[in-house]
């Protein structure tokens, strides 16, 4: 299947979407990676949507990506006595590191909390919803004032966004699921509450390239080391939410347009995730500023906006989905969306991206059909992809674990190609799909990109024209 579009949908599967009938509705609305949440359900329920996803794959004869999200360590509240309680503007509040406290002491069973805090740090609770800054602290105890007041209950989450925590990066829990998860063949795994650049070593050594890691941006700390953490991710998640408590608001969207410009100088897919359009989890059609978020990641040049609860837990998880179909088809059709992406366009910078650059700027220049990319890791495509060169991208891969990944990347369509054997008849096959895929006239052209000598990895180095007369 060959969307109408360049940038991609991914969608979370839930309670409102998990049955083989309702994953085949969304992907033919356009799903092209379906995202399992593992803060939530269990293995035996995530395996039955995985097959059902791959059973949906081999019918259709479309590589559709899979992403597991890794649930990461999430700081919450304790139990609170009586459950719950109302506090006020000013209101002194202290916090217990014991998980139950047996007094007025909330308690807040994280030890790092307690070693990390210092006076004037700030704790969020239930997304920002009540504010605290600390007053003093001590090993086992912090006192605080309310900022914004409202109601606490058990469990609630805890953003400390002035704080950098000892954590651990993957939590026992993580690594059962990504164990699990690796095991069934996901194609991404998405690594939560990422800090530092070296948050993301271990997860890289164990998952070995059996997929790509996707880094999510959701913690100021993250910011200051954006640049390397984009460099050592194989793709990033702008997770607005959890960004959003701890960064003023109305600073997200600057942050997301440097994000979007940084992961395509460094050729790294994009997503932009989070409330993108929330009030269709119980609405039929969305606002119009919900319309307009996801405009602006398109015009930002997103490789793939997110459905989080919409597709999960909604009520109208198809709608949602061809609503956001919609809204991409129409943003990409605007003159306005060509100039604002070749205007953002970043130079090349190593000489694999001045190969594609070049490749690229030949495709446009001589009105070429398509732009053809063999690729062995899927590299090549993804810098190619980065040039947004608004020509049909079509990756031809051995690998069906690639040609999978590069449903998140933009405007990619990938074939797994196992018969090529040398570059003569890797010319040849790209011809032929192109003349299967999208009908071009005798006159037409194709660019190839391709290495030399040919199937080694990382060696592309190769631009050849091709015609179909």
């Amino acid at each position: 299947m060959i969307r109408d579009r360049r940038a991609k949908i991914v969608a979370t599967v839930g309670p409102a979407s998990a049955a083989p009938d309702m994953l085949r509705r969304l992907f033919e609305n356009g799903v092209d990676t379906f995202r399992l949440n593992f803060s939530h359900g269990e293995h035996a329920t995530h395996a039955e949507v995985i097959a059902a996803i791959r059973a949906l794959e081999a019918e259709t004869g479309t590589p559709i990506g899979i992403l597991q999200d890794l649930q990461g360590p999430k700081i919450r509240l304790g139990k609170l006595q009586g459950g719950a309680r109302m506090v006020d503007r000013g209101e002194r509040l202290f916090f217990r590191s014991a998980d139950s406290t047996g007094t007025d002491d909330l308690p807040l069973p994280h030890p790092e909390i307690f070693a990390a805090i210092r006076p004037g740090g700030r704790l969020f609770i239930d997304d920002g919803r009540v504010r605290l800054r600390v007053v003093s602290h001590s090993a086992d105890r912090i006192e605080a004032e309310v900022l914004e007041g409202g109601k606490l209950s058990d469990r609630k989450g805890v953003n400390l966004p002035d704080t950098v925590l000892d954590l651990p990066v993957l939590t026992e829990k993580d690594r059962r699921d990504l164990e699990f998860g690796l095991a069934q063949g996901v194609d991404w795994v998405a690594l939560s509450f990422v800090q530092k650049a070296s948050d993301l070593d271990e997860i890289t050594r164990i998952i070995d390239g059996r997929a790509g890691l996707v880094a999510k941006i959701e913690k100021p700390s993250a910011l200051s080391e954006i640049e390397a953490i984009v460099r050592k991710a194989d793709a990033i998640m702008v997770a607005r939410g959890d960004l959003g408590v701890e960064i003023p608001p109305e600073e997200v969207p600057a942050r997301q347009k440097e994000i979007i410009a940084l992961c395509r100088r460094e050729s790294r897919p994009v997503i932009v995730a989070t409330q993108m359009l929330e009030s269709m989890t119980s609405a039929p059609a969305p606002t119009r500023a919900e319309a307009s978020d996801v405009a602006t990641a398109i015009y930002d040049g997103a490789d793939a906006v997110m459905l989080s609860a919409e597709s999960a837990t909604g009520a109208y998880p198809v709608e949602t989905v061809a609503v956001m179909d919609r809204i991409i088809r129409s943003t990409e059709a605007h003159d306005f969306y060509a100039r604002a992406i070749s205007a953002s366009r970043e130079p090349a910078a190593t000489p694999a991206d001045a190969i594609a650059e070049s490749g690229a700027v030949l495709a446009s220049a001589l009105g070429a059909r398509a732009i053809v990319a063999y690729s062995r890791s899927g590299s090549t495509a993804a810098r190619i992809a980065a040039r947004r060169p608004f020509l049909p991208l079509i990756v031809l891969t051995r690998d069906i674990r690639i040609s999978r990944r590069m449903a998140l990347l933009w405007d990619a369509r990938s074939l797994t190609e196992e018969s090529v054997q040398d570059y003569d008849s890797m010319v040849r096959t790209a011809v032929e799909t192109c003349r299967s895929l999208l009908k071009p006239a005798a006159q037409d052209h194709i660019v190839i990109l391709s290495g030399v000598p040919f199937g080694q990895s990382g060696t592309t180095n190769n631009i050849r024209v091709a015609s179909f007369g």
